[in-house]
């Protein structure tokens, strides 16, 4: 069953100075799970900046079902937070999106293997943990729309199996979009949609 579309790409085109990437690419995402496929090197981090507003196109355009639709983003390689604690970083997260569900973090933390590292200031994490910690806040987050870029990477089997199974419910949903990246969909996780970059 396909559910409504979150967001429209029209004719998406963009270039980096030294070689472009898109031409004139179009698709929706529907509600549930979305997966951008493809090989290295084809765009995949891009396209989810561009879905973000973090890049912006040189011509098509973006359209979302409702206006404001908020879209959940964090660069796994950022440093911007590295200077605060777990803990205060997801708190401030809570305060930040309207339907952040608090009753949620603590399976969310117990499933990632979180709890010992959250007085620890981010800097401190292992770059697994740290994309465990981005991992909590987007599905505490409710986001309309999160964006996931490559997010079993640096994980240990228990949190990648978990992290599985937390996919497989947003699969089921009518009102909540999570669009990940990778090479493949992981194991038999029913996809709603399917953004094919090539290899």
């Amino acid at each position: 069953m396909r559910y409504r579309d979150m967001m429209h790409v029209v004719d998406l085109s963009f270039r980096y100075p030294q070689a472009g990437v898109f031409d004139k690419l179009s698709f929706s995402i529907p509600a549930g799970v979305t997966l951008v496929q493809g090989g290295d090197g084809r765009g995949k981090t891009t396209l989810l900046r561009l879905l973000a507003g973090d890049l912006q196109p040189q011509s098509g355009h973006i359209c979302h079902d409702a206006a404001p639709l908020p879209v959940f983003w964090v660069d796994p390689r950022s440093t911007a937070h590295d200077h605060v604690k777990a803990n205060d970083y997801l708190d401030q997260q809570a305060e930040k999106w309207p339907k952040f569900d608090r009753q949620s973090l603590s399976p969310l933390i117990e499933g990632l293997s979180l709890t010992e590292f959250l007085d620890k200031p981010l800097y401190m994490l292992s770059t697994g943990s740290k994309r465990k910690v981005w991992l909590a806040v987007a599905f505490a987050s409710h986001a309309d729309v999160a964006l996931l870029d490559d997010p079993f990477a640096a994980l240990d089997k228990p949190s990648i199996h978990f992290v599985t199974e937390l996919l497989r419910g947003v699969a089921t949903q009518r009102e909540r979009a999570i669009v990940i990246s990778g090479f493949e969909a992981p194991g038999s996780l029913p996809l709603a949609g399917l953004i094919d970059l090539g290899q």
